[in-house]
């Protein structure tokens, strides 16, 4: 009996070493839901507004219209991964909810039901913080071609810059997402320069292209 009290007073300490590491551990599951949006947010915000200010910069050399642009695009798009945003979680949280009542019908333990439905109601997704974290990422991505483009005057030395910075903010997006994720750097950030450049590219040409026909019209 002593021998086992000794044991019990000394694997305790270790004990109360290792639930405070387990009480810290991040659940990236949790992480996931808002990382997702802000990510989502940034590469369509960055993407929709410096390809929309090259391709009608490449049409007309004018900043003000380059501007304009990118200002409707950032409002609108905005406003529309928002909406998007909350409307997609709010049906995704519906069929998960609708998911742990049935779940819980099959239950018989009063303690089995209570713990499950503790934790995966944590596991919830939010509406209003996924569309703001969206709404917000948004902005910011589309803030920076913008911003690139006020303070330069020469017209061709204003493309080059925002696609320059369109890039290195990509690089950047992909680079934080991967670090918060706890995911591999490399492919995080190549994947979102990669498709982001590809996006740009397609927006670019068709922009270019339906612009300069309608200035033949």
């Amino acid at each position: 009996m002593a021998s086992t009290c000794e044991v019990s007073e000394r694997s305790s300490p270790r004990q109360q070493k290792i639930r405070p590491r387990a009480e810290e551990e991040v659940d990236y599951m949790q992480r996931a839901q808002w990382l997702r949006a802000a990510l989502l947010g940034a590469n369509d915000g960055l993407v929709t507004v410096a390809s929309l200010m090259m391709g009608v910069g490449s049409i007309k050399e004018d900043v003000k219209a380059m501007l304009l642009v990118g200002f409707a695009g950032l409002v609108a798009g905005a406003c529309s991964m928002a909406i998007g945003e909350f409307v997609s979680v709010c049906t995704q949280r519906d069929i998960e909810t609708a998911q742990m009542k049935r779940a819980i019908e099959t239950k018989t333990t009063l303690s089995a039901i209570d713990e499950d439905e503790e934790e995966k109601k944590e596991r919830l997704p939010n509406p209003g913080q996924a569309a703001m974290a969206s709404a917000l990422a948004f902005s910011v991505g589309a803030a920076m071609p913008l911003l690139a483009a006020v303070f330069i005057e020469n017209h061709k030395v204003r493309l080059a810059v925002v696609a320059i910075v369109a890039t290195l903010a990509l690089l950047v997006f992909g680079v934080t997402g991967a670090i918060l994720g706890k995911t591999s750097v490399f492919k995080s950030s190549a994947r979102v320069v990669i498709g982001g450049w590809m996006a740009m590219a397609l927006t670019f040409g068709l922009t270019k292209f339906i612009g300069s026909e309608a200035v033949q019209i």
